[in-house]
């Protein structure tokens, strides 16, 4: 099920202390930290192991902005390039 932003507006940190991960789908991932923050995480597999690109914080990076960077990330997986390679290469990916 997707999340809203209803759901990720009203999201609050877990009791205790551990982060509260609110999926969305095909591997994208909100992070609610203690602290109150939001953190967008895409996570997928490469080479056999589980790998984690960063998208952004919540609100700077938009529920919709969230998704375009995860489905940008599932194209280069796709076309055979890791996406946190392809950052490391050009930061403003």
């Amino acid at each position: 099920m997707a999340l809203t932003k209803l759901q990720v507006d009203k999201a609050v940190p877990r009791e205790d202390g551990k982060p509260l991960k609110l999926s969305d789908g095909m591997g994208l991932t909100l992070y609610v930290l203690s602290n109150g923050g939001k953190y967008w995480r895409f996570r997928y597999r490469w080479a056999g192991k589980e790998q984690t690109l960063a998208l952004g914080v919540y609100p700077d990076v938009s529920l919709k902005l969230a998704r375009e960077r995860r489905d940008e990330a599932r194209r280069l997986l796709l076309d055979g390039i890791d996406p946190n390679a392809q950052r490391k290469e050009d930061p403003r990916c």
